[in-house]
């Protein structure tokens, strides 16, 4: 079997040491513009069209949980190429520290000790309670259920919210448009894991951020493009949003100019909420190629009309 790599950024040798660690007999490349030979699958991550168009290509899979960057071609991409993306692959662990972080910090009050020792302040705070800080969590994927594990967890309760309906342990599901003002209501921390997809881009915009209960708090690691930036900032200024904490931006890196930097309630991170883990990653996508090359079914396959 022929398979391709590309990745725009850092060195492939370590991919592709590890790729072939775990399947021998493959022929392994590095993808480049104008590459016509042969080809089976492909592993990738934001890859150009023409590697998606590469002749007798089968089946391409993501570095990633999110194939956004690879579905934004539409109809350009070929009718009869399977999408695959990673089933967690350690992201799922990574996901539900960052997020649990975000959350006990804003419930513990830590910006408000933060601003205090600013100022050398020795002074009592009012704990939140429990009761009373319900979180929700926007997606309730394989990602979106291992973050309400860690969350229940710790005593919160939880509510999601899905295109179709979840039964998840310990969470009260709201299911598809007639039930997300419902949960936007009752969600006094908000976190987004939405894959990015037409229906969900700019979800958290400023009339369904408004509906989130006065002194709420974002949690965003899923992708930028879900959160009116403007809105969101707007509405933290003017109090009825008390902060956020931040992970992905419509613009990447962040710009120096922008004004997430400077306001002291936001709470900025590089996108690095959970990382691609080389090994756990490969070693998943080999057990997948081999699974294809034995004629056996795989999960993880995309399908292009929901976008994940």
């Amino acid at each position: 079997m022929k398979i391709l790599f590309y990745a725009p950024e850092g060195r492939p040798e370590p991919w592709l040491s590890e790729l072939q660690s775990h399947l021998p007999d493959a022929q392994l490349r590095v993808w480049h513009e104008g590459d016509q030979e042969p080809a089976d699958y492909a592993v990738v991550w934001h890859p150009p069209l023409a590697l998606l168009n590469h002749p007798g290509l089968k089946t391409v899979f993501n570095l990633g949980a999110g194939v956004d960057a690879i579905l934004r071609h539409g109809e350009q991409l070929p009718a009869g190429l399977d999408i695959v993306r990673l089933d967690d692959a350690g992201m799922g662990d990574q996901m539900a520290e960052y997020v649990s972080w975000a959350v006990l910090g804003y419930f513990r009050r830590m910006p408000d000790f933060a601003r205090q020792q600013q100022q050398a302040q020795w002074r009592f705070l009012k704990p939140n309670d429990k009761r009373q800080f319900p979180v929700g969590i926007l997606g309730m994927g394989v990602l979106g259920q291992r973050i309400a594990a860690s969350l229940s967890h710790f005593g919160f309760q939880v509510n999601g919210w899905s295109r179709s309906a979840k039964s998840v342990p310990g969470v009260t599901s709201f299911v598809g448009d007639e039930q997300l003002d419902a949960f936007l209501g009752a969600s006094r921390a908000l976190v987004c894991i939405l894959p990015l997809t037409p229906a969900t881009e700019g979800i958290l915009n400023r009339a369904n951020l408004e509906k989130l209960p006065a002194g709420s708090y974002v949690i965003n690691v899923a992708r930028g493009q879900h959160v009116d930036e403007d809105a969101l900032l707007a509405l933290v200024q003017n109090g009825h949003i008390a902060g956020a904490t931040l992970d992905v931006f419509r613009t990447e890196p962040l710009p120096p100019g922008h004004p997430f930097w400077s306001e002291p309630r936001i709470t900025v991170t590089p996108h690095i909420a959970a990382v691609t883990l080389r090994q756990v990653s490969l070693e998943q996508i080999a057990g997948k190629i081999r699974k294809l090359e034995n004629g056996e079914p795989i999960a993880g396959l995309v399908d292009r009309t929901k976008g994940y």
